[in-house]
């Protein structure tokens, strides 16, 4: 992180992260097979499947949250003014923070349903299924266990390859609040893995970090979504 110094205080709250299990969702599912080791690391996410903390202090974050201040994108510390940079992405997560940015639009839940159809090669009833169990654009992290394994033993490669990364971007750097589900707009950005290759990784983890923080930092919030251990590690 850089520090700027001043003189702010810290007053920490009882705000925390219920994603302190995510990681362990990573690590059972485990490595991708050997098949599809070129796709993943293609895709430029590989680091992500080592790179997560296997605990969360939620002192620490609940710290971390009550210091946020949106307006200079900072935290504020008796030290000083505290910024993770694209540097502190870079070394500590590996992504690339130079490239082409992908944005993420909300998506109505029929283009979800396509969506999975067209690119995780699912029937459309259980795409419907499967959104409606999730109450909107969103599919179960064990859903998507499955739908790997399916296709691993059907030798669908690519389409096991697109799994296995929406399942760990849902580990990492896009978590949210239920740690058991994921928005499949992130399929979109799989679509052709040596294009995702191109993308600045990094940035979006960074972006998305900072759109949860101003989230997390209202006095309503009592919880923070995104890559806890990007936040830890910085």
């Amino acid at each position: 992180m850089d520090v700027i110094y001043n003189n702010s205080n810290i007053n920490p709250s009882s705000k925390g992260s219920n994603c302190s299990f995510i990681s362990l969702k990573m690590a059972k599912f485990g490595r991708p097979t050997p098949k599809i080791e070129g796709l993943v690391a293609a895709s430029g996410l590989s680091p992500l499947i080592a790179c997560s903390l296997d605990t969360g202090d939620q002192g620490l974050v609940s710290a971390f949250m009550e210091c946020w201040h949106k307006e200079t994108s900072s935290f504020h510390f008796p030290v000083g003014e505290v910024k993770i940079t694209l540097d502190d992405v870079a070394s500590f997560l590996h992504l690339p923070v130079v490239g082409a940015f992908h944005s993420f639009e909300q998506l109505h839940v029929d283009d979800v349903i396509e969506m999975l159809v067209e690119l995780l090669e699912v029937s459309i009833e259980e795409a419907k299924a499967k959104t409606f169990q999730c109450h909107g654009s969103y599919v179960r992290l064990s859903w998507l266990q499955d739908v790997y394994q399916m296709k691993i033993d059907a030798c669908h490669w690519i389409v096991a390859a697109r799994a296995y990364l929406l399942h760990l971007l849902g580990c990492t750097l896009f978590t949210n609040k239920s740690a058991t589900h994921e928005h499949v707009v992130f399929l979109d950005a799989l679509r052709n893995l040596m294009q995702s290759g191109t993308y600045a990784w990094g940035t979006t983890a960074l972006v998305h970090m900072y759109d949860n923080l101003n989230e997390a930092s209202k006095s309503t919030a009592r919880q923070l979504a995104g890559y806890i251990t990007l936040l830890q590690v910085s």
